[in-house]
């Protein structure tokens, strides 16, 4: 990870790190790995009136709690129209990978009335940064409820998220951030393509353009009833070795990119109704050959007397090899559309650029930044990511 005075020498920086690998220095922990013992042993101090507690996302209680603080205070669009709105079970699957911590699920509660009031979480992770693989931590979900945001919370949050991922001997993390703070490595920009465009319209999602009738954006976002692209199906189980070996593959090209196990892929990719959706193609000999997904995260549409959520599909994973990746893209709106999709949103890194202007996304208003914690590295470009966070 950069540091914000390294960020403008632009002596050092590799014009392109695909032609020229930059200086092997460049790769290197900022701090060191320490041993256990020389670790702060003991949890960082709460502000008065509050506790540390470890959120149990399997409890059905505690799940509902973990859904009401993010549902009521995580994250929205700047005109306040839209909030996030991660279902239990997509909690559940995004949790409780192979390996997952309950330490990790960080909670912060009231000490009077015992409310959870803040939360982060990591889960572990193998990711490659260049040609170096690291066991991380995926961190994710901080969240302090609004009426304490004077409190300071977030900055113990994360300090004691990292004590106790130290305590592991894990000393690097991967996270995403829609501000632009020092140290990012990559930056990457949201595209949305339009679904179902009446009601995209009706919620201030998006508007009808100069001199653009609904009827003509209708037409425009129009697609087929059913998919083109033959042999593609829904994944299943007997398909994740052979869906896992393309995937694995597929991600050696790029420069940030996680690096699944056969049972890390089986628990993020096989379909999950209402979290997320896999399919395969099998060519007339069996051989599983090309394969994309996207997962469900939908919103709340604040303040609409028609429309209570905005369904939306994010782009996860896709492999296209015998069919280009815009056909094999077509084919996944056409399935999240069959879905009860409203729009299908997916970032610019990976080979998505292929595809985006095509298959008519329109461009997003914000960035998403890529930061790897603990890490120095030169800067990447979006195409150079491989490495969808949730």
């Amino acid at each position: 990870m950069l540091n914000s005075d390294d960020t403008n020498d632009k002596s050092r920086k590799p014009n392109s790190v695909a032609t020229s690998l930059p200086d092997p220095k460049w790769h290197k922990p900022i701090v060191p790995d320490r041993e256990k013992e020389d670790l702060r042993q003991e949890p960082y101090n709460m502000p008065k009136g509050f506790e540390w507690c470890e959120v149990d996302i399997t409890d059905a209680e505690q799940r509902t709690e973990i859904y009401d603080l993010l549902y009521q205070n995580y994250v929205e669009d700047d005109n306040g129209c839209f909030r996030f709105d991660y279902s239990r079970d997509f909690l559940t699957w995004a949790l409780t990978p192979p390996g997952y911590l309950k330490q990790f699920h960080l909670g912060v509660r009231s000490s009077k009335s015992n409310r959870l009031m803040a939360l982060i979480t990591a889960v572990p992770a193998k990711v490659r940064v260049y040609g170096a693989e690291k066991d991380m931590a995926e961190v994710n979900f901080l969240c302090v409820h609004q009426k304490l945001r004077s409190k300071r919370l977030a900055p113990v949050l994360i300090k004691e998220i990292t004590r106790r991922v130290n305590h592991t001997g894990v000393f690097q993390a991967v996270y995403t951030a829609g501000v632009k703070l020092p140290g990012s490595v990559a930056s990457c920009r949201y595209y949305h393509r339009t679904l179902d465009a009446r009601k995209l319209v009706d919620i201030g999602f998006t508007r009808l353009a100069p001199r653009m009738t609904m009827a003509r954006m209708q037409k425009l976002y129009k697609l087929p009833s059913d998919h083109i692209t033959k042999g593609l199906r829904a994944m299943t189980p007997d398909d994740v070795p052979a869906a896992h070996k393309l995937v694995v593959k597929y991600l050696e090209k790029f420069q940030l990119a996680v690096v699944f196990s056969e049972e890390e892929f089986a628990h993020w990719l096989l379909p999950r109704k209402g979290v997320v959706s896999s399919f395969v193609r099998e060519d007339d000999d069996g051989v599983i050959t090309d394969f994309c997904s996207y997962y469900h995260l939908h919103s709340s549409v604040l303040g609409n007397p028609k429309h209570n959520t905005l369904n939306a599909a994010y782009s996860f994973y896709n492999v296209a090899k015998t069919v280009t990746l815009t056909a094999l893209m077509k084919d996944c709106l056409i399935l999240a559309k069959n879905e009860g999709m409203d729009v299908f949103n997916a970032l610019n890194l990976m080979e998505n650029d292929q595809f985006l202007e095509e298959l008519n996304f329109g461009m997003g208003d914000g960035n998403l930044q890529y930061y790897v914690y603990n890490w120095f590295c030169p800067t990447m470009e979006h195409n150079e990511v491989g490495l969808v966070l949730l």
